[in-house]
């Protein structure tokens, strides 16, 4: 917390000044857009484009140094990679970040577990996460998702992952509520929490140009979703997660507060920063600085893989001035997760939480 404290300050300076010219320190990076689920609240396995490449991965993480604190690897589904397993390591040895965090639909159970434990052992000093995503149970989770038999395979790879012991990786659940389930809240919590992950985290449905959902009708109403994500704070206060999970359950606590807030009072609760704090590299190499817009700042491949070009142009700096300008705002879970990190008011209660959880 003291690391993140000391950054935001700077960060701070960047948004508001334009200097220091800083790096992001969270980021997403869509290593595919493939993907073998066909979820009704997302069409990401729809985008097409050509995924960089292992080395050109290399040359990425190059530019970045030491810049990354908490990395999301995405999709897509990341898994289906056969070199993911190079491209996490080539992350790790180059920019050595904080947390590594991983999503998956759990499919893929007979490389999955094998992958995640040569993961954990080689990123010892890195948090590694990994969230199998669960939006109901049984049938009604494939319906959700598209595909006979993915919750029987998820839970497959859940239980190889969770006979696996090592000190440096979270094992999480992770449900997107939607208008499909928002009303089934507490049963599939419920259900889930008999299956004793490290972390239990949900995010909202939402019209992402990044999953080309914009045409859909997946985010569930206000009232339904405030008595979904009452029902969540409750009862998380209650569990004891372990290592990183502890963390995110403490930023979860106070994200579905602030989403309510967005989504009762449509309008910016706390200042964006997005291409400041965060930034999203998609699987063809393109440089969106959120993800909601999926606009481009441009490709890495016409940078030389060199993200300072594009992160520093007039382009960029016009970027940041209209989203302090239009004061935009969104329900996603990783833009409010650096957004309250950047809020004095939030992290200085996320950071009491934290101590005295450590003490009690």
């Amino acid at each position: 917390m003291l690391r993140i404290l000391f950054m935001t300050l700077f960060y701070k300076l960047f948004y508001y000044l334009g200097f220091p010219r800083l790096l992001p320190f969270s980021y997403t990076f869509s290593v595919t857009f493939k993907c073998n689920s066909r979820c009704r609240t997302c069409g990401v396995w729809e985008r097409e484009g050509n995924d960089l490449s292992v080395d050109e991965f290399k040359k990425i993480f190059a530019s970045l140094k030491r810049s990354p604190f908490w990395v999301t690897i995405s999709g897509g589904e990341p898994f289906l990679r056969a070199d993911l397993v190079d491209i996490v390591k080539a992350l790790y040895d180059t920019c050595r970040p904080a947390v590594i965090n991983i999503p998956t639909n759990g499919l893929l159970s007979d490389t999955i577990p094998a992958k995640v434990e040569e993961l954990a052992k080689y990123c010892k000093k890195s948090a590694i996460i990994i969230n199998v995503s669960l939006d109901e149970i049984g049938e009604k989770h494939d319906e959700i998702r598209g595909v006979k038999g993915n919750f029987e395979k998820a839970m497959v790879t859940y239980t190889m992952l969770r006979k696996m012991e090592h000190p440096n990786l979270t094992l999480g659940i992770h449900t997107v509520i939607s208008k499909y389930n928002v009303e089934r809240v507490k049963e599939i919590f419920e259900e889930f929490a008999k299956l004793n992950p490290d972390s239990y985290i949900t995010e909202i449905a939402e019209r992402r140009e990044e999953l080309l959902t914009m045409e859909k009708d997946i985010t569930p109403e206000a009232g339904a979703y405030k008595n979904a994500v009452e029902f969540l704070i409750r009862e998380t206060r209650k569990k004891n997660y372990k290592g990183a999970g502890r963390l995110t359950k403490l930023i979860r606590e106070e994200y579905y507060g602030l989403v309510n807030r967005v989504l009762t009072e449509k309008k910016e609760v706390i200042p964006c920063y997005a291409g400041v704090s965060t930034a999203h590299i998609a699987a063809d190499g393109n440089v969106w600085y959120c993800c909601m817009k999926s606009e481009s700042l441009g490709n890495l491949r016409d940078a030389e893989y060199d993200l300072k070009k594009l992160w520093f142009t007039k382009k960029a700096y016009e970027m940041r001035a209209a989203i302090r300008k239009e004061h935009c705002f969104c329900p996603m879970a990783n833009m409010a997760y650096t957004n309250m990190l950047m809020s004095p008011r939030y992290l200085i209660k996320l950071g009491i939480k934290y101590i005295f959880g450590i003490f009690k």
